[in-house]
Formats: structure tokens, sequence, C-alpha cells
């Protein structure tokens, strides 16, 4: 018993000093602002059971050619929006300046979609990912299997413009 009461009492004395450790002064320079994290999460709500209707697949192809937009090729990141969402490994394609598409969009909704948005940006086929220039939102036609002329696709505002 002895033995167990002077654990605790080293126990007790010991925490008791833990604070009386001196804090380092502050660094000198300025005074850092708060910092701001973002906690990127996937935020896909199942739309089927929201609104009780089935999810379908649908398949994109890009055609035509505007070449103030597409230049030496056109990189087209889908994003998502209701009513759909992109399968993984088919959201980004790649149009050529002859209006040759590479990679797939397949993406999965309640509902044909009328519209459909994309982050673009100019690049070769090969090019590996990096920043976007914006956003560019495209009517769809057709239904199953749908088609976006490019030409028809509106450009919006390029993120440095949303700062």
């Amino acid at each position: 018993m002895r033995f167990l009461s002077a654990i605790f009492l080293s126990l007790l004395c010991v925490s008791a000093f833990a604070d009386s450790v001196p804090t380092p002064p502050p660094v000198p320079g300025p005074t850092p602002g708060p910092v701001q994290r973002v906690s990127v999460f996937s935020t896909t709500v199942d739309w089927a059971a929201v609104t009780g209707l089935p999810l379908n697949q649908y398949t994109g192809t890009i055609k035509g050619t505007d070449k103030s937009l597409v230049k030496d090729g056109l990189v087209l990141y889908y994003l998502d929006s209701f009513p759909c969402y992109g399968e993984a490994d088919s959201v980004r394609v790649w149009l050529s300046p002859k209006g040759k598409m590479s990679g797939h969009l397949r993406i999965v909704c309640v509902y044909q979609p009328d519209y459909i948005s994309f982050a673009w940006r100019n690049a070769s086929e090969d090019a590996i990912q990096a920043r976007s220039t914006g956003i560019l939102t495209c009517p769809v036609e057709g239904k199953r299997n749908f088609t976006i002329d490019i030409s028809k696709c509106e450009r919006g505002p390029d993120w440095d413009e949303r700062r």
C-alpha cells in the first residue's frame, strides 16, 4: 500500500511542476493571422434516394472546333452538378484542334441533364494534370449517348477573375 501511495504522490508532484516550465519567447516578426484550414471530403448525396428517381449512366461525345477555345488542344474536366456526377475514371477528355476527342465522358444521373459544366485549360493530349483556366458550360444534345458541340459552349469567367 505504501508503494502505491508513493507512486501516486510522485505523479501528483510531477504534474504540479509540469506547468512551471518556462515558455520560450515568441519569434520576432509579423504576427501571423488565423490559419484557415480546408477540409476536402465528399458531399455526394444519394440523389436516387433523395429524389426517388433511378440512377442511369450516360456517355458523352464532344465534337466541333472552336479555334479561339481549343487552340492546340483542350483538356476538359467534368464538374459534378445535380442531377449528375461523373464516374471517377471517365471525367477527363481532350479535344484536338481538328475536333478529335480522346478519353471517355461517363456520368451517372437521375435524369438527362440539359447543360453540363467543365473546368478547362489548353494543353497537349498527354499533358499532366495542372490547374485549369476556368469554367465552360455546354448544352447537351441527345439522350443516353449525348453529344456536346464545343462551339455552343459558353465560356464563364476564368478562375483568376473570381478572386
